[in-house]
């Protein structure tokens, strides 16, 4: 993860929203507004006044390596002589099962001293109150393994910027299932999903439970799902206004831009940083895509629909394309919105039963069957994968409106693609 910024009075980015959601894990209510104003200045003074740290209300180095274990959900804790993990579990707040989930390998009759645990902490990683950025999905992929150690957590490249694109795996059958999700910036809601989805599934394991009505335990010997939640970070991260704090990468975008006044920065955003559209990018059809997209005036670096010198030159698409390789997927969602609408076909590719999946996921999710657009229609990830595998690969276009979809969508469209996400796995 890149450096974090300093934050201050007046600032207003998804760092703030980091910052007030940890203060209210740590116990200084703030409202997560993400705003910067007098009352999050206050609330971080108090809190650096409990840490020994210098009380300027300006969140640094060390305020952030204070603030981060409730940001990641666990700490680090060194057994003593004579404890035990109930004494333990009460004086950290903690719950003895999640303690024993973390810690696999701990009997917890015979604690070691010297022995270092993981202590999660008492509430969910995922929160509806964050905007998507980077560092919260660094924040996300790196807690929820350490909480949950049967999750795998690996960078599969990195973006235009440098930023890592990270991997989840959960479950240990062999169906394989891969969902992937903002490839295009401004739908970034799409990671808050898959967020939200892979933590659920995770506690449901953890704890026997079930999603979906499915037990979590028969889903996890059953398939294995893969997710790769953010595509596009530097993009997304555009959008939602962490880039303010990379002004290097802000004034490249705004250069771009400038030379398509109609689209509306950052909120038309959709493209990389560099201005290449991640999901034009994939060897299926990109000559039709260029021809249809140049014709439309997107003929350089745009804030969408620029389809890049060559197919899989931008490197997140090329990440993608690469995981893929590696991997027998028997189905793939990539996430998108708005819409409501499920894309199942690819040209004249209709892979076996992909139909009739199709019909069982717009059946769960009340979402719409459609063919794609020609207009949009070629050099997807979707397309890629029906083309080159013959296997059943979906567009979904979660929310309604205009694109960035706000938060306040999520709860919708969870409970609207929790099926979806669970009956991939689980089908025959």
């Amino acid at each position: 993860m890149k450096k974090l910024p300093v934050l201050k009075s007046g600032d207003r980015t998804p760092y703030t929203d980091l910052v007030q959601t940890a203060l209210n894990r740590a116990g200084f209510p703030v409202t997560t507004d993400g705003a910067f104003g007098e009352k999050t200045q206050t609330a971080v003074r108090r809190f650096q006044a409990t840490r020994g740290l210098l009380q300027d209300g300006i969140v640094g180095d060390n305020t952030w390596n204070r603030l981060a274990p409730y940001l990641r959900g666990y700490f680090s804790y060194t057994i003593r002589p004579g404890q035990t993990l109930w004494k333990i579990a009460a004086a950290n707040g903690a719950s003895v099962d999640a303690i024993t989930a973390a810690n696999p390998q701990v009997r917890p009759e015979y604690l070691v001293p010297g022995t270092q645990l993981i202590i999660p902490l008492h509430f969910d990683l995922f929160s509806d109150k964050i905007r998507v950025s980077s560092a919260y999905m660094h924040f996300f992929a790196s807690g929820l393994s350490a909480r949950h150690p049967f999750i795998q957590t690996d960078s599969v490249g990195q973006s235009v910027s440098g930023r890592e694109i990270y991997a989840m795996k959960i479950g240990s059958g062999a169906r394989e299932v891969f969902v992937n999700a903002s490839h295009h910036a401004n739908e970034w809601i799409t990671t808050s999903l898959c967020m939200k989805y892979i933590e659920s599934y995770a506690k449901a394991y953890a704890f026997g439970g079930s999603i979906y009505g499915i037990s979590a335990k028969a889903m996890y010997d059953r398939a294995s799902l893969y997710m790769i939640p953010l595509v596009n970070p530097d993009g997304v991260n555009l959008v939602t206004g962490a880039a303010e704090h990379s002004p290097g990468e802000y004034a490249t975008a705004k250069v771009i831009a400038g030379d398509f006044p109609e689209i509306p920065f950052t909120g038309g955003w959709k493209a990389n940083i560099a201005g290449t559209d991640p999901n034009l990018q994939y060897p299926a059809g990109w000559e039709q895509a260029k021809e249809i997209k140049y014709a439309q005036g997107f003929t350089k670096p745009a804030p969408r629909d620029f389809v890049g010198p060559g197919p899989l030159t931008a490197p997140e698409s090329l990440a993608v394309y690469n995981f893929t390789l590696r991997h027998n997927f028997a189905l793939t969602l990539s996430y998108h919105t708005q819409g409501e609408v499920i894309y199942w076909k690819y040209d004249g590719f209709e892979p076996e039963g992909s139909y009739d999946v199709a019909r069982l996921f717009a059946d769960v999710s009340g979402y719409a069957l459609d063919l794609t657009p020609a207009e949009s229609g070629n050099a997807g990830y979707k397309d890629w994968f029906i083309a080159s595998y013959n296997r059943p690969g979906y567009t979904i276009e979660c929310g309604k409106g205009i694109a960035p979809i706000p938060l306040t969508q999520l709860d919708t469209i969870y409970r609207q693609n929790e099926g979806i996400l669970t009956l991939a796995q689980v089908l025959q």
